[in-house]
């Protein structure tokens, strides 16, 4: 229900009627609608650390449990805005404990490791979220994506080339890069950087 409608579809009502039961069996698990959602995106996290961090090389496990998460919002939108409304859920303290524990193994120094291991979940999450708000956007208008980044090229192609050289210029990728992809340059980058302060 909350894949295919997103947040407002699911009322308590409409899942007593999809699961054939009473508020009764619902209420016996979680309080609320609120503690529903949290409950359903602590699933979701679940998936995405059980077995993500287990990699013998730090590095290659810190990308892998990066782009779980960004798999994981992207498969399941709602769960990025999940996140921002409860920073202190078990899941995103999962995630966090398995960056920063990563991060100790990849030998970055403790007085820095608060700040890497922050920036780092704060681009996935900000990078995932967006990426699936940009993907709900898509779907409420009818678009599809390579229709939307053609159009967007377009846009930027008529802009002063002498005021923005760079956009100009990046024209040409717009239409056709991999959101995925320049995800994972993203953590390419972050991973070289935080190398320089082992």
């Amino acid at each position: 229900m909350l894949d295919s409608g997103g947040e407002k579809a699911l009322t308590l009502r409409a899942l007593t009627v999809r699961l054939s039961t009473g508020y009764g069996a619902i209420y016996h698990h979680v309080a609320d609608k609120s503690d529903l959602l949290a409950t359903a995106a602590d699933e979701v996290i679940a998936g995405v650390m059980s077995g993500a961090v287990d990699d013998a090389d730090p590095r290659t496990a810190l990308r892998a449990l990066a782009v779980g998460l960004f798999d994981a919002i992207d498969a399941h939108p709602w769960v990025g805005a999940e996140f921002s409304r409860r920073p202190w859920r078990p899941a995103l303290l999962d995630f966090y404990e398995g960056v920063g524990r990563l991060l100790d193994a990849f030998g970055v120094p403790e007085k820095v490791r608060f700040d890497a291991a922050g920036t780092l979940v704060n681009y996935v999450l900000g990078v995932a979220a967006q990426n699936a708000a940009n993907a709900r956007l898509l779907t409420g208008s009818g678009t599809d994506r390579k229709t939307f980044l053609e159009n967007a090229a377009e846009q930027w192609a008529q802009v002063d080339p002498g005021r923005y050289p760079f956009v100009h210029a990046a024209t040409t990728h717009l239409g056709e890069h991999d959101d995925r992809e320049q995800f994972l340059v993203g953590v390419d980058i972050f991973l070289a950087g935080i190398s320089t302060l082992r």
